[in-house]
């Protein structure tokens, strides 16, 4: 079966009625979680994105609360998910202010929650890639955000 390409499903998508694009919306949240997640967003969510960014941190302290400090092999892989979850977030709002708040919140809670994580070589190639990420991220944003986000992103460098 071959996939059809978006535009060929914006086209098809015209000539549905409410009701079929209800049913249709519906279907698709049944198959994955992250669909469900994302529909989750766009309804619900997207109207505040400061809550949204705030309940993301939220989340993302608690996870960094509950990773197995014990064995350092389960702490990376702990830090690796934490990561990969708020990458996920991150997708899902699309907006540059939230993946840099977001980002740069990840960093300040490697440098603070877990410091012996920063002893690994991998861990810290991955601090300063997403590091790195703000930093571009950061360039493309208004010149005020951009003294805001590089005044919070210093505080984490140093």
């Amino acid at each position: 079966m071959k996939t059809a390409t978006v535009k060929e499903l914006k086209e098809e998508l015209k000539f549905r009625s409410d009701d079929d694009l209800m049913k249709i919306i519906l279907r698709l949240s049944r198959f994955k979680k992250e669909n469900k997640e994302l529909l989750t967003y766009l309804l619900f969510e997207s109207t505040d994105e400061d809550e949204y960014v705030a309940n993301v941190k939220t989340l993302m302290d608690n996870m960094f609360l509950a990773l197995n400090t014990a064995n350092n092999y389960r702490l990376q892989k702990g830090v690796r998910k934490v990561l990969r979850e708020s990458k996920k977030y991150v997708r899902y709002s699309g907006i540059k202010e939230t993946e840099v708040s977001i980002l740069i919140h990840f960093c300040r809670l490697m440098r603070e929650t877990h410091p012996q994580v920063l002893r690994s070589k991998t861990m810290r190639d991955l601090m300063e890639r997403q590091l790195i990420i703000v930093k571009t991220r950061i360039s493309t944003l208004h010149e005020d955000l951009q003294y805001d986000y590089e005044q919070e992103l210093n505080m984490v460098e140093v």
